[in-house]
């Protein structure tokens, strides 16, 4: 006896040019593509950009002091993650490899991505995020949870044949060395 199982999700009408045509909401709200549909997450709050700010930084000053004048910090530019597929994203950060003067970047521009996530974000756009940067073969990711109330949390991954393999956790003021291009020791009591 055999089973045979077809998950059928059909791609949305808008393409990833139309997406990088649209216009940025003003309020900071951002504007992503995801199998075709387009998803609006609201503007980053006072905590998420605090972190984002602190792990930019550190990011920037890790790859100065590594002589790294290949790769650059940038904060929450597009990603044209797969045109098939109709993906496009905004991570929080992102280091790429190439020249920054575009206005959005291919996905093997980027070596790392970092998304902060904040009680807003659902377990769906989490996943989804995540399998896309997998299947677009960036080789580093980094996850930043900020649970209300608590202290934030941090996840490292490296790209491994087939997906990302967990390098490092942190949480509650733990310090870790990140998986990434260069060393970078995140300590999590920073990023709140």
């Amino acid at each position: 006896m055999s089973a045979e199982v077809a998950m059928i999700h059909p791609l949305g009408p808008t393409t990833v040019e139309d997406w990088l045509a649209e216009v940025q909401p003003s309020d900071g709200s951002r504007l992503e593509l995801i199998l075709g549909y387009l998803y609006m997450t609201p503007a980053p709050g006072g905590p998420h950009q605090y972190a984002s700010l602190e792990l930019a930084i550190l990011l920037r000053d890790a790859l100065r002091t590594a002589g790294r004048t290949d790769l650059h910090v940038l904060p929450a530019v597009a990603v044209r993650i797969s045109t098939a597929f109709r993906t496009g994203v905004i991570p929080d950060i992102a280091v790429v490899n190439v020249d920054i003067n575009h206005t959005s970047f291919a996905p093997e521009d980027l070596v790392l991505a970092v998304e902060v996530w904040s009680p807003g974000n659902s377990r769906e756009e989490r996943d989804t995020k995540i399998a896309a940067y997998a299947a677009a073969r960036v080789p580093y990711l980094w996850i930043v949870e900020l649970p209300e109330d608590q202290p934030a949390r941090f996840w490292g991954y490296r790209l491994g044949e087939s997906g990302y393999r967990q390098e490092v956790y942190a949480a509650a003021g733990e310090a870790v060395v990140a998986p990434g291009p260069v060393s970078v020791t995140v300590n999590t009591a920073d990023l709140r």
